[in-house]
């Protein structure tokens, strides 16, 4: 008998009126595994959220959670699961230690200790008696994870978790998603940052406008991604185009936005060209990576409907990974 999956999602769909929010999709998670649905604001990714926490109800296709569906089991079907969609609230006029304290009410209690675990877990055991309403946003985010741990899940899901973090907030985010991860806990995560997504999670479902437009492994991504781009600002581009034309391994031209060179090809072949531009007088005024490979790649795919991916990444754009 095959292992019971954290979610199985077959052909969901959920559609309003004439907008299509969720074409068709498909997802597997596997139980201890860190997942990331990926796409640009508007792709789906909240709604289908929605979908598996019961807040709505898809229109077509099955969406199983540990082997229960909403419609079968109801509630029941979200035993073991916790998280969050869009930002947690709280009341701000209470301690963090409250707060949670009125949450495990609602959920019938949790074994002594508990709360003070997962404050200790998200880094708030220093604040747990300070108002909510003091908090900093990523305190808010780490508090609303910590609210999702009381209950012990076996599947936290969390919708965008480090949006509207500063580079601070985001680092800590991620650090407290990757501990959660070692402990063995199945991560369910939505985001718009490629970065992210490449740092913490096992597998992915990049989505846009609706559709998958592709399922895999990050390491299968990282293997299909461009290679990284070079923004060069030269005191002669014309020079250093015809310049180019010896470089054959590379590909080099006028930066889309008009301001300067963008070269692609082996790191090596990269620096032989910035050698040959000195050494042939003309001026390197400015050298910077472009965006990173992966982020180049999530562009291609999400900027691009489901019919126009690209056809080297057609293969892994339909089903489920597995």
């Amino acid at each position: 008998m095959s292992e019971i999956l954290a979610v199985d999602a077959v052909d969901v769909a959920k559609r309003y009126g004439d907008l299509t929010a969720v074409d068709a999709i498909s997802m597997r998670v596997a139980k201890g595994e860190v997942y990331g649905v990926l796409g640009p604001n508007g792709a789906g990714k909240t709604t289908f959220l929605r979908m598996l926490f019961g807040l709505i109800r898809p229109d077509a296709g099955t969406l199983k959670v540990f082997g229960q569906t909403f419609k079968e089991s109801g509630t029941r079907s979200l035993d073991g699961v916790a998280g969050f969609i869009e930002s947690p609230k709280f009341y701000p006029y209470l301690s963090g230690r409250r707060n949670l304290e009125g949450l495990v009410l609602l959920d019938g209690g949790v074994e002594p200790g508990r709360i003070d675990e997962v404050l200790e877990i998200v880094d708030l055991a220093d604040r747990a008696g300070d108002k909510v309403g003091g908090y900093s946003f990523g305190m808010r985010q780490r508090l609303g994870v910590a609210a999702s741990l009381v209950r012990n899940p076996q599947l936290l899901v969390l919708d965008e978790p480090a949006n509207g973090l500063d580079p601070a907030g985001m680092r800590d985010m991620r650090a407290l998603i990757k501990r959660l991860a070692d402990s063995g806990l199945t991560v369910l995560l939505s985001s718009h940052d490629m970065l992210e997504v490449e740092e913490i999670c096992d597998n992915v479902t990049i989505m846009s406008r609706g559709s998958v437009v592709f399922h895999g492994q990050i390491a299968e991504l990282r293997e299909r991604a461009p290679e990284q781009g070079h923004r060069l600002q030269t005191g002669d581009d014309h020079a250093a185009l015809a310049l180019a034309k010896t470089h054959r391994d590379l590909t080099i031209g006028t930066a889309p936005d008009g301001h300067g060179l963008l070269a692609y090809g082996p790191q090596a072949s990269i620096d032989d060209y910035v050698a040959a531009l000195i050494t042939s007088g003309i001026r390197l005024r400015a050298l910077s990576l472009d965006e990173a490979p992966l982020e180049s790649l999530f562009f291609m795919l999400t900027e691009s409907s489901p019919s126009g991916v690209p056809a080297e990444l057609g293969a892994s754009t339909t089903g489920a990974p597995r």
